[in-house]
């Protein structure tokens, strides 16, 4: 897909509104829980699944898809790291960064490093999940979980065997998004913050992705959730909130069939 064919700005305000469907989905979620749980799957994947939270949130929100898919066969837990705060809390330099990021380690920032590190607590901690269960991992990501779901198989191609991003951003960091103007009133250079993240796709992801985007997400840009870089990517458009992606029964369906073409295949 060439970049002429994107509409990269950040979703319109007006459309914030829709994001009231995500109770909807909380609703419609309890459906299939308790059938889950009247009827679980007895067979178990080989594989482990982690489930990365969207910004501001923690495994609490992300339990209700994970339940659902431990009943429906696969061992999936959260990622243990507390709530997703872009690594705003984390104190670093761009000289605290793995080598595979190619940045002056003397440049100064406004906390475009924070992301960064996450990314690099992230890895850690799915290297030690794969070490600690000999197991291959199969990440799920939602919103900015995606994106550090994306980074953590791309270092780590023999220990990830998929990746299922949930609307986020593969383009650009906050820069297609609601947040984008908060991030700049920060004074966050967000050009740079979407040029660190181009420029890490010189390493493409070889493994499968499954990008699960929303052309009404009024959050994250529709097209800036669209991968141009991998060549296994499958991309899926459901109707649905933002915020209620984790919750959307439609999602968890899509996220079941991707995880079980890996366990069958």
């Amino acid at each position: 897909m060439n970049d002429t064919e994107l509409d990269l700005t950040p979703p319109p305000r007006r459309r914030i509104l829709r994001e009231a469907r995500m109770f909807t989905d909380m609703a419609r979620m309890t459906l299939p829980l308790a059938d889950a749980f009247l009827n679980p799957t007895r067979d178990k994947a080989e594989s482990l699944v982690i489930v990365v939270p969207g910004f501001g949130a923690g495994d609490a929100s992300t339990a209700p898809m994970r339940s659902w898919l431990n009943r429906r066969g696969f061992d999936a837990e959260g990622w243990s790291l507390g709530r997703n705060l872009a690594g705003l809390d984390l104190k670093g330099e761009f000289s605290d960064l793995v080598a595979e990021w190619g940045v002056d380690p003397s440049e100064s920032h406004n906390g475009e490093v924070s992301v960064p590190l996450l990314v690099d607590r992230v890895i850690e901690r799915v290297a030690t999940r794969g070490d600690e269960t000999g197991r291959r991992i199969s990440l799920i990501g939602w919103s900015l979980g995606g994106y550090l779901a994306r980074e953590a198989a791309r270092d780590l191609p023999d220990v990830v065997d998929r990746v299922i991003t949930m609307g986020s951003p593969i383009v650009g960091g906050p820069k297609y998004t609601a947040a984008a103007d908060t991030f700049r009133r920060r004074g966050q250079d967000l050009d740079w913050i979407e040029q660190a993240i181009a420029d890490r796709e010189v390493r493409p992801i070889r493994q499968p992705i499954t990008a699960i985007v929303s052309p009404t997400d009024a959050v994250v840009a529709r097209d800036a959730a669209i991968d141009r870089y991998s060549e296994n990517v499958n991309h899926i458009e459901v109707s649905a909130a933002h915020l209620g992606l984790a919750f959307n029964p439609t999602v968890w369906r899509h996220v079941l069939a991707a995880l079980r073409a890996d366990a069958d295949s």
